[in-house]
């Protein structure tokens, strides 16, 4: 049966991500693959509410997790449930991702977390649930990914945090990141189409793709294909650390994982334990800590007695917005 390659542009009909994911994806059908291509401004996927009703109902065994709204989400899910990889494309608003790609990070969010699946699956198979009761076990499913962050800024500092915010896409299921490419300065051509070295760029993400899914070892299959060889960490390779408190350390902002630096012949050098690197929310440990966490240190409704005594104030404190300055050139249509 034929890997399937699932591509999703989060960009413009037809411009610079549409046509990146598409050359990765004609590579895969190249070589053998079946592949889908998904415009995601193309669904109608509403923001997440916060309820935790797909949380609540794995943990308790009374639901399959998945999230009470039923819009074009059942779409987008179908189509990563059946794939063996994904690539993704988005460009970037504000120096980091589009609203519509963190919205469907939320809607995966902790309701497709293989931990909280896991077990929810495993449980309900012992009490003798049937598959149609229980989370889809095609979460469980191996699966690699390529990411790539698109800007138009002539410098990469403006589209920095683009790239280390889409991992949210692949940290739920664990997809294994094996190549990633941030093109900046976009600007500086019409079209992609018109810059053959990124293309070939993109020729060569399909290529990776399909190197990882059709390998034969564990180990081949997660191998990073990216340009850059390590970055600042070993799990994701990003380049995006956060200052620990105590200004001796270091956390990657990506992985969670917490590591000691040094400068070594001139350079920064960050080692993180084999422990550390165990914790790394990209492996089941990190997942598994996270998900724990919430099982046993989470309060439950109704451990404040006077909640609705102590809330009184706030529900009374009700203010308009500000009307409209008439005086002033603002963007309120009279």
């Amino acid at each position: 049966m034929a890997k399937k390659v699932l591509g999703i542009s989060f960009g413009r009909k037809m411009s610079n991500c549409d046509i990146m994911v598409k050359q990765a994806l004609m590579k895969c059908e190249e070589e053998g693959c079946e592949t889908a291509f998904i415009r995601a401004d193309d669904l109608h996927i509403e923001n997440c509410t916060g309820c935790i009703a797909c949380t609540i109902g794995t943990m308790t065994g009374r639901g399959r997790g998945y999230c009470v709204k039923h819009d074009d989400f059942d779409i987008l899910d179908e189509n990563i449930m059946q794939s063996d990889a994904v690539i993704i494309a988005c460009p970037t608003y504000e120096t980091s991702v589009t609203g519509r790609f963190k919205t469907i990070c939320d809607r995966i969010g902790p309701s497709h977390d293989i931990t909280f699946r896991k077990a929810a699956y495993d449980e309900g198979k012992a009490a003798g649930k049937p598959e149609s009761a229980l989370p889809d076990a095609r979460a469980f499913k191996k699966r690699s990914a390529a990411l790539i962050s698109v800007g138009g800024a002539m410098t990469e500092n403006w589209i920095c945090l683009t790239l280390p915010m889409m991992y949210e896409f692949t940290f739920p299921m664990a997809i294994d990141v094996v190549d990633a490419v941030e093109y900046y300065g976009a600007m500086a051509h019409e079209s992609v189409v018109g810059y053959p070295e990124m293309m070939e760029r993109m020729t060569k993400v399909g290529e990776n793709i399909v190197a990882s899914i059709k390998a034969e070892t564990e180990e081949e299959r997660t191998k990073w294909r990216g340009d850059e060889d390590e970055g600042a960490c070993p799990m994701c390779h990003t380049r995006l650390l956060q200052l620990s408190h105590d200004a001796k350390t270091v956390d990657c902002v990506v992985c969670g994982s917490h590591g000691t630096f040094e400068i070594v012949d001139g350079k920064l050098k960050v080692s993180y334990t084999e422990e550390e690197k165990k914790r790394s929310r990209l492996y089941w440990g990190g997942k598994l800590e996270h998900s724990t966490e919430i099982k046993t240190q989470a309060q439950p409704a109704g451990t404040i007695k006077n909640l609705k005594e102590l809330k009184a104030p706030y529900e009374a404190f009700v203010r308009p917005p500000f009307p409209t300055d008439e005086n002033a050139y603002g963007n309120v249509k009279k």
